[in-house]
């Protein structure tokens, strides 16, 4: 699934100057463009500015009339907005650019930050739970976000109210922390949150892929969910419902072969029933920062096991005079395919929940897809909202 999303081994043209870093963001923000499509496109292409120039003709192709990239002057907003939010853009292949965020299917092509983005090369942790905590979450909370930050490491969070203000709180005052939004990057949500948002600013980093402005909606927290557990080395579940987007985090990081740890709650508690799911399905149970560390290592251990981006580039260069070929990569599908795929997968849900296994089993009986395909635009429907995941993997169409 991944060579599907993520560049090609070649070396990523990450933006070198401000004009480049207006194409990135007017390909990112043209209609029908999502992270996988500005991946294929880019290395189909070369450049944004290339990219841009061809897509009219490549939606046209995909049976697209009238396409027009995103104006020049939307994203001169956007990076105007930024330089007064004293935001800066992180981009795909730039030394800034989290090694661990770079290796999940779908990053970001670039996010904005406020604060230390040297930050976000730390060991992190992600802290994540119920809005309304219970006094026995919140102690919970404060406790293992004071000794994870004393044990050296950044603990990262969601912003919202219950578990992750405490741990944002707390690591603030311990060590450091990261705040993932799903807003722009300037709107702090909820407003209950604008002083320790502004703080984290000042002593932390406060990220967003999505524009400078935008207020946030349901769809967007999907998307912010699997930057949380994609920066992190683990996800601990500290308070969460049965359906929760406390678990749509940890089935994402599942996903990105993070570990998922949760502490566990009353059976009679519904605001732990998702923790004690996630134990009985084989998550660490955590009683205090030890168990968090026995499971995953120290902090100074090296994050991954994994080849790094740099490694990953390096394999197609010649090493000691011989060439060392990279795996052969996925063929990339043409924007008319990808807009093809979605169109079956579309057609085959509707407000009714239809099992997943069951849609990609249909497509290929009926269109000889394979689940390596289907997967990645099962995933780029759902971060655009136009698929709904709901619990016991069953998808339905939006309405």
């Amino acid at each position: 699934m991944t060579a599907d999303i993520l560049p090609s081994l070649n070396p990523t043209p990450s933006p070198q100057s401000e004009e480049d870093e207006l194409d990135w963001i007017r390909l990112l923000r043209s209609r029908r463009v999502g992270v996988a499509t500005f991946f294929r496109l880019l290395d189909e292409h070369g450049s944004a500015k290339a990219a841009l120039d061809a897509l009219p003709d490549v939606a046209r192709q995909a049976g697209v009339k009238g396409y027009a990239a995103c104006p020049f002057e939307v994203a001169e907003d956007e990076h105007r907005r930024a330089r007064f939010a004293g935001a800066r853009m992180v981009a795909w292949g730039t030394p800034d650019y989290p090694e661990l965020l770079s290796e999940i299917p779908d990053p970001p092509p670039f996010f904005w930050a406020i604060g230390d983005v040297a930050l976000l090369h730390s060991p992190m942790i992600a802290l994540i739970g119920a809005r309304n905590a219970s006094s026995v979450g919140t102690r919970m909370a404060r406790r293992l976000a004071a000794d994870l930050s004393e044990a050296g490491f950044t603990v990262v969070s969601g912003l919202a109210r219950g578990i992750d203000t405490v741990a944002h709180e707390v690591a603030l005052e311990k060590g450091k922390t990261v705040a993932v939004l799903a807003g722009g990057v300037d709107v702090i949500y909820p407003k209950d949150n604008t002083v320790l948002g502004e703080e984290i600013a000042r002593k932390g980093v406060r990220l967003s892929e999505q524009p400078l402005g935008l207020s946030p909606q349901a769809r967007h927290f999907p998307r912010r969910n699997r930057l949380i557990s994609g920066l992190a080395r683990a996800v601990v579940v500290v308070e969460a419902a049965a359906k929760s987007g406390s678990l749509l985090t940890a089935r994402n990081a599942l996903d990105q072969g993070r570990d998922v740890l949760a502490v566990p709650g009353h059976p009679f508690d519904a605001r732990a029933s998702g923790c004690n799911f996630l134990i009985r399905d084989g998550a660490a149970l955590v009683r205090g920062a030890a168990d968090v560390i026995e499971a995953i290592g120290p902090a100074a251990r090296a994050p991954t096991d994994a080849p790094s981006r740099q490694d990953r580039a390096a394999a197609s260069s010649p090493v000691a005079g011989v060439d060392i070929p990279p795996p052969a990569p996925r063929a990339a599908r043409s924007l008319a395919q990808t807009a093809a795929l979605h169109r079956q997968i579309l057609d085959r849900l509707g407000p009714s929940p239809l099992a997943e296994d069951q849609l990609i089993r249909d497509m290929g009986t009926q269109s000889g897809a394979v689940s390596a395909d289907i997967l990645p635009e099962i995933v780029s429907l759902e971060l655009e909202g136009r698929i709904i995941r709901q619990p016991g993997g069953l998808l339905s169409k939006s309405t």
